[in-house]
């Protein structure tokens, strides 16, 4: 299977201004590469500076059970396992506990996104709260939002009969047997096993069309931009809408949601009872659970043309948390799905125009003209992923970016310079092997959590090994800055073959030394270390390497007898 960013992984060891920042990570690359080792295909591919070192990652293989947290070496922090895959989103709650969605095989909605578990699991492993979301006319999918209060935001399909759709206005031959529609719920946790529904919204109480004067929902769809184009985007597939994501703001008490299939985010009034969620007025903003402001796509509410379209099939939208560089504005992934100049992805921020009480304007079409900052690799079409994904912003500024479709994670700059990139090595059976070319890798969202996280309060952050079966040596220290251009010379060792010690020689000042069995096992490190103890050591070949603190790098093979 062709993986979509090979084209734009190949730019990161080639942008010149990347190779001017290569750090002694790529060099032992380069090293292990001369020793006829496998090439470096997964995990860590990049770590050069201005990297958010400070993060950790969380990611659950869409193919696979388990749930991993790693930091930026690509490291190993923890794993939760599972014996069923994600649906899709995975996050921490602040007690460090994991709210985890779950497949639950549902064979009513086997549909891209589909899930129908949430789950509450400790650090443990151990599953905390579980409820299903799960029938024959409804099921959980794509995201959850944990919500302040303790509260869980879902995004549901609803399953409409034919019949249903047509009463409210449907084309008849844009209607299959059945439609999938679209609900915002709020579940409140019960027990170990159990919820209660204490709010709830739907897209079918807002519907407009122009099709049919005698059926419901009859008017002018450029007069009424708070509701949705019922035969807008009208096809004989069930999924009408396919909203992926979902998001709250408790400043404004506001919900954020991706229509996918409509190229548009909508923001609802979260302040509304759920019978005035069903109405058309009530709630803080008299709204009741009309759309207070949409974006992306006004030809959608017939405000605009195909020229005025901005999003093309995106994921991932949300605001900007307050302890943010760009807090309040909104970042998502815009896939880039049917772009008229071409199929490319990119991440985008953008400011919305409410007030400072959360109040949108009424012109139309609702702004903003433009983004604010937009992300593409420098040949587009290198950066595609034709569906999942996410963006977010770190402490540092910079973006953290999942390319889904071919499981890549990369950290931007503000000026756009890639200085972080991963690739996922958790495929279907678990871990591959190093050097393999990654298949079924894709991931939904990498979201970043600061080691001070207070959910990681009392548990070990201690990284292990790398992900990966068989990983290549590398040095990768988040403890200093490894960023100057380096210099390559022979490391001499002796005695060699050795059996009980060996010696290195080398003009290096302020060293690090690690020692590597041809298994990519780290047997031995040390700082300024030049005798090193190979008594216990089986017999065989290792590589020494040494860096200093200024990117300087030395190597040598060992061979160890006995």
């Amino acid at each position: 299977m062709k993986r979509n960013f090979s084209a734009s992984t190949k730019l990161l060891f080639f942008n010149h201004q990347i190779i001017k920042q290569i750090s002694c990570l790529f060099a032992l690359l380069l090293f292990a590469a001369s020793m006829n080792l496998k090439a470096q295909t997964m995990g860590l591919m990049q770590h050069s500076s201005g990297t958010d070192d400070d993060g950790l990652v969380l990611f659950a293989p869409i193919q696979n059970g388990n749930t991993y947290l790693m930091d930026k070496c690509g490291k190993l922090i923890h794993t939760w396992s599972d014996t069923a895959t994600p649906g899709h989103s995975v996050y921490f709650y602040p007690d460090g506990d994991l709210l985890r969605t779950s497949d639950a095989g549902n064979p009513a909605f086997l549909l891209a996104g589909h899930g129908g578990v949430i789950k509450k699991i400790d650090w443990n492993n151990n599953v905390v709260w579980s409820y299903k979301i799960s029938d024959s006319i409804q099921c959980q999918h794509h995201d959850v939002r944990l919500l302040p209060n303790g509260n869980i935001l879902a995004v549901v399909w609803q399953k409409k009969t034919k019949a249903e759709a047509i009463a409210n206005g449907r084309r008849p031959n844009m209607v299959g047997n059945t439609l999938n529609s679209e609900k915002i719920i709020e579940i409140q946790p019960v027990g170990t096993d159990s919820a209660t529904i204490v709010w709830e919204w739907n897209v079918w109480d807002h519907l407009v069309q122009v099709f049919d004067s005698l059926k419901p929902n009859y008017g002018v769809i450029a007069d009424h931009p708070e509701l949705v184009n019922f035969n807008y985007k009208a096809t004989v597939n069930a999924e009408w809408l396919h909203v992926n994501s979902v998001d709250y703001n408790p400043t404004f008490n506001q919900i954020m949601i991706c229509a996918h299939n409509l190229n548009e985010i909508w923001v609802i009034d979260h302040s509304t009872t759920t019978a005035e969620a069903a109405s058309h007025s009530g709630g803080v903003y008299g709204k009741g659970g009309d759309l207070l402001y949409r974006w992306g796509n006004p030809l959608a509410y017939q405000h605009g043309t195909l020229a005025d379209q901005k999003l093309f099939g995106m994921h991932n939208a949300h605001w900007i948390t307050n302890e943010l560089p760009k807090a309040g504005k909104i970042i998502l992934f815009n896939n880039g799905i049917s772009r008229p100049a071409g199929m490319y992805s990119s991440a985008e921020i953008l400011t919305l125009p409410y007030d400072a009480s959360g109040v949108y304007p009424s012109t139309l079409p609702y702004g903003p003209a433009a983004q604010d900052w937009i992300y593409t690799a420098p040949v587009p079409t290198d950066f595609f992923s034709n569906n999942i994904s996410g963006a977010t912003q770190l402490p540092n500024g910079n973006v953290l970016i999942c390319s889904g479709q071919s499981g890549t994670f990369f950290e931007v700059d503000s000026l756009k310079n890639i200085k972080w990139s991963y690739i996922n090595p958790v495929g279907l059976s678990g871990p591959q092997t190093q050097g393999s070319n990654p298949v079924q890798n894709a991931v939904f969202r990498c979201p970043s959590y600061p080691k001070t996280f207070a959910g990681f309060s009392g548990h070990t952050l201690t990284p292990g090994l790398p992900i990966e079966v068989n990983p290549l040596p590398y040095i990768c220290d988040l403890t200093t800055s490894i960023v100057n251009p380096f210099t390559v010379n022979n490391l001499s060792n002796s005695p060699n073959p050795a059996s009980d010690y060996v010696t290195i020689q080398t003009h290096l000042t302020n060293f690090k030394v690690q020692v590597y069995s041809v298994g990519s096992e780290l047997v031995f490190t040390g700082n300024n270390t030049n005798e090193i103890n190979t008594k216990t050591w089986k017999a065989g070949m290792y590589f020494i390497v040494v860096c200093s603190d200024r990117g300087e790098r030395q190597n040598s093979k060992l061979l160890i007898s006995r």
